[in-house]
């Protein structure tokens, strides 16, 4: 499809630099495709689930994946950025750095300096690899928890290329860019639908006899990339990985059995189980690497609803949320959503979109 389907114009001021406060009090857009859109709260979640429906969170944890060093290469040294977005071995990680073209194989990196220090004030590694869009492979001269420990050290909170242009990190994203429920360390994102939960509203779900199950994938900054190939069969999906449990698998299909409905909250949580689904729609369990690329046309498997934020013009992320509900539908719902006063992106407002087939719920 032609990726200027998915264009969109969105005025500066809808971009959200802070979350809403409480998280659930965010606006939420209800969109049913044939019927008239709904505006709402996080908060009135619970009424319009069902009980024996199912909640899946994507429990990963972003870690302080954006780093900040001195590349040396004999006597000459450079300042470059790097973001952290995929760990490939204990001592490994493939980056994007920034300026891409300060960087070679074999330069060696000093990261922390002038920032909070590690060790003797620096986390040292070797870029190993060099690939195409800024891409290289980190090769840390520490390993596994102490190489964990240092980035804590030393990296500070990735926020979305969209907020960091326009503010720089601070003690209150530490926490703001987290999920209530975040467990498992490896994301340099945030699966940001799951913002937008607060204990009190955990609480009125489980009174609501909604389940709740977890998987986890680890996003990736490759979530942020634009898509720049003007037809989608071009584009190239960074991968992330994920897991999928036995039990949340078979917790899952039991709930399909007995007539509850599936609910990611998130593209990250659809894309999982969507990646761990067989061709009847059986969840399985499942671990590994994807790159799954949902647009128009797909079919889905899984989720009979998803939550989910606002997104980039001619983002993968609103090309998925397309396929689920329908391109009109949601090119209407982003207008009605600008035009309204809905802020976009990572700490913005949320929607909760019906499956275009299945959209009676």
């Amino acid at each position: 499809m032609r990726v200027d389907l998915f264009d969109f114009d969105l005025p500066e001021d809808r971009i959200a630099l802070r979350p809403a406060d409480p998280r659930d009090a965010a606006h939420m857009l209800l969109v049913r495709p044939g019927e008239a859109l709904g505006d709402g709260r996080v908060s009135d979640l619970p009424g319009l689930l069902r009980p024996g429906d199912a909640l899946v969170f994507n429990d990963t944890k972003v870690i302080p994946a954006q780093l900040s060093g001195i590349r040396r290469r004999d006597d000459a040294a450079a300042q470059v950025d790097a973001t952290l977005h995929m760990r490939v071995a204990p001592d490994r990680w493939l980056a994007f750095m920034r300026p891409a073209k300060r960087v070679m194989p074999g330069d060696r990196i000093q990261f922390g300096h002038g920032g909070n220090a590690c060790f003797l004030g620096t986390l040292d590694a070797t870029v190993a690899e060099k690939h195409d869009a800024g891409e290289v492979l980190l090769v840390f001269d520490l390993s596994g928890p102490l190489l964990d420990e240092a980035l804590h050290a030393v990296g500070h909170v990735p926020l979305p290329p969209y907020i960091a242009s326009k503010r720089a990190d601070d003690e209150r994203d530490r926490d703001d860019y987290q999920t209530i429920y975040a467990r498992e360390e490896g994301a340099v994102a945030a699966p940001t639908a799951g913002l937008h939960f607060t204990p009190d509203l955990m609480a009125r779900l489980d009174r609501a006899g909604v389940e709740r199950h977890f998987v986890t994938l680890h996003v990736g900054a490759g979530t942020f990339l634009p898509v720049k190939a003007e037809d989608t069969a071009a584009h190239k999906m960074h991968a992330e990985t994920g897991v999928v449990s036995e039990a949340t698998a078979a917790a899952l299909n039991a709930v399909r059995r007995k007539g509850g409905r599936i609910v990611a909250v998130g593209t990250t949580s659809l894309r999982l189980l969507e990646s761990a689904a067989r061709d009847d729609g059986t969840i399985q369990a499942w671990s590994g690497a994807t790159d799954i690329f949902i647009t128009p046309g797909y079919r889905f498997r899984t989720a009979d609803l998803l939550m989910t934020n606002f997104h980039l013009p001619r983002s993968t992320l609103f090309m998925l949320v397309s396929a689920f509900s329908g391109l009109d539908t949601m090119r209407a719902a982003y207008a009605h959503a600008i035009q309204n006063g809905y802020r976009f992106y990572s700490y913005g407002d949320a929607s909760l979109l019906f499956r275009k087939e299945e959209s009676d719920g």
